[in-house]
């Protein structure tokens, strides 16, 4: 699978978990974080196609994997992280 495709597959699943995602532009790589009542995965803009794979895929796989589908399990695989043992969603309260 290419990475475009694979990017877009991680930005479908990630929002379908209540995520935001947003491409900013600054010196860091990206991870995910909750502003007000908002779940967010701020991704770095000027990272290669493959980066921004590797920050959504990392964000993923610390959520619940029994939504994902098999693609997008390989691809949270592929780059060494596991999908068990994961941490819920943070839920509105």
């Amino acid at each position: 699978m290419k990475s475009e495709k694979k990017l877009k597959l991680l930005e479908e699943t990630i929002t379908q978990q209540g995520y935001k995602v947003r491409y900013e532009k600054g010196n860091f790589t990206g991870g995910h974080c909750r502003l007000r009542d908002n779940n967010i995965v701020v991704v770095n803009k000027f990272l290669p196609v493959e980066g921004k794979v590797y920050t959504i895929a990392r964000v993923l796989s610390k959520l619940t994997p029994c939504r994902y589908t098999p693609d997008v399990r390989k691809i949270i695989e592929d780059f060494g992280f596991n999908t068990s043992n994961q941490l819920p969603l943070i839920d509105d309260e």
